[in-house]
């Protein structure tokens, strides 16, 4: 398996008898032991046994001339929060022993559809920070960018994916947990409208921000994959022509603070657009510049995740993550009035957004506003909180409004990865994924 193959191409070669599902899952687990090190894992737990069970019943399926489903063969990673029966859904922790009784909705949805497990990926701990680290299981490299971090919280999820490791993998994403890891290794991410993939047998972060989707290597890879996640049958996406269609760019607040490199090739991004005859258009956007007010003291994340892990904290709170726990304990701070005046305002917000971007086909913005770090750049608890505020901000506009978005390489060889990122409305899916297949091809 090439590591730059889409679904669509191995699905053929499997149906064409040029490849198994068993040779394709070989490969995978090669990849794996070749990139395999100590002290960074990408796979925190292989299935090894169901996945070549998986493969060989898809590949007796083929042969006797029947079907197997729309993923049919497919080595699919998923983040180590989803729920697979007989696993320990970690959620990238180590206090956390009890094996899942039963698989999350979307595992049974993947392999109803004849998608082959490969197993559980790395992760930040609790998906609690974008940068990806882990001090338990280690941290991947970035695969584009030996020595700088993969991006978070789906790091493993990403870095499979690059590597070949998996044809595609599931995240999560609260505040761009798929789409920024995604976006340093070079990837399709796809961040849904929180209500089209149920999140059943998923390990919670925020239930209020939670969304769950997929990284692959392009945009239809990513349809394929979000078909079978809300259980429906995959279409292909109709083409789109860019001409005429109005795109806005927020003045303010996501294109603060950019370095030069993701600078450039967002405006290198912009000019192929606007050649291929759509609208750029520069405007404020002062839904934006309120948003902060609901992240102060953690917001809905902080007091969500605490909500969650109060208990355990007291329990065994010396096994988490330092940077993690204290995260989570500032929710202790956030009063239930807190709380409801945090709904209320993030209600107003969402409604005033979807008002703003009736106006136009969709918003641009770089998926993060800086390069990769490097992991030096991490050392210090002041310069890891920083970073990761940053890193975060851009990604987190669509979960907080609650809408759908994805993000697209759009780094030239030779240069550090960036992203560009297009958000459409709440429920407004669809189209997104047939405008960002559009962006895609003029990219």
């Amino acid at each position: 398996m090439n590591q730059q193959n889409s679904l669509a191409q191995l699905l053929h070669a499997m149906r064409s008898g040029q490849h198994k599902a068993r040779d394709l899952l070989e490969n995978c687990f090669e990849r794996i032991d070749a990139n395999d090190q100590a002290h960074a894992q990408v796979y925190t737990k292989r299935f090894e046994t169901t996945a070549y069970a998986e493969a060989d019943a898809i590949d007796r399926l083929r042969q006797a001339g029947l079907a197997g489903g729309q993923l049919a063969g497919l080595p699919i990673a998923l983040k180590a929060l989803f729920d697979v029966t007989g696993e320990i859904t970690h959620a990238g922790s180590q206090g956390w022993q009890a094996p899942a009784e039963t698989d999350a909705l979307i595992v049974s949805r993947l392999r109803s559809e004849g998608a082959v497990i490969t197993g559980h990926t790395n992760m930040t701990e609790f998906a609690y920070s974008g940068l990806g680290l882990n001090p338990h299981y280690g941290t991947p490299e970035n695969p584009l960018a030996p020595g700088r971090i993969p991006g978070g919280s789906s790091s493993g999820a990403a870095v499979a994916v690059a590597h070949g490791m998996a044809a595609g993998a599931i995240g999560t994403d609260t505040g761009g947990s798929v789409r920024i890891p995604a976006a340093f290794c070079g990837l399709v991410g796809f961040k849904p409208s929180q209500s089209r993939v149920p999140r059943d047998g998923a390990f919670p972060l925020s239930d209020s921000l939670d969304s769950v989707g997929p990284i692959a290597q392009t945009v239809d890879c990513c349809a394929r994959l979000d078909a079978v996640l809300t259980g429906r049958q995959y279409l292909p996406l109709r083409p789109l022509s860019l001409k005429g269609l109005r795109f806005v760019v927020p003045a303010d607040y996501m294109l603060d603070d950019l370095d030069n490199t993701v600078a450039q090739a967002f405006a290198c991004s912009l000019n192929s657009l606007r050649d291929a005859g759509a609208n750029v258009i520069e405007a404020p956007a002062p839904v934006l510049t309120a948003l902060p007010e609901l992240m102060e003291g953690g917001g809905f994340t902080a007091a969500e995740s605490y909500f969650v892990h109060r208990q355990s904290l007291a329990d065994h709170g010396d096994q988490y993550d330092p940077r993690v726990r204290s995260r989570i304990e500032r929710g202790s701070a956030i009063t239930a009035a807190d709380y409801l005046e945090l709904c209320r305002r993030r209600q107003q917000r969402k409604q005033e957004a979807d008002e703003w971007l009736q106006d136009y086909d969709g918003l641009l913005a770089p998926t993060v506003p800086v390069v990769p770090p490097r992991f030096e750049e991490l050392t210090a608890d002041e310069d890891y909180a920083r970073l990761n505020l940053l890193i975060l901000r851009n990604p987190t506009v669509a979960n907080m409004l609650d809408l759908c978005s994805i993000t697209l390489p759009n780094h030239k060889p030779g240069y550090l990865p960036g992203g560009l990122m297009l958000i459409g409305r709440n429920g407004m899916d669809d189209t997104l994924l047939r405008l960002a297949k559009a962006v895609e091809q003029v990219l």
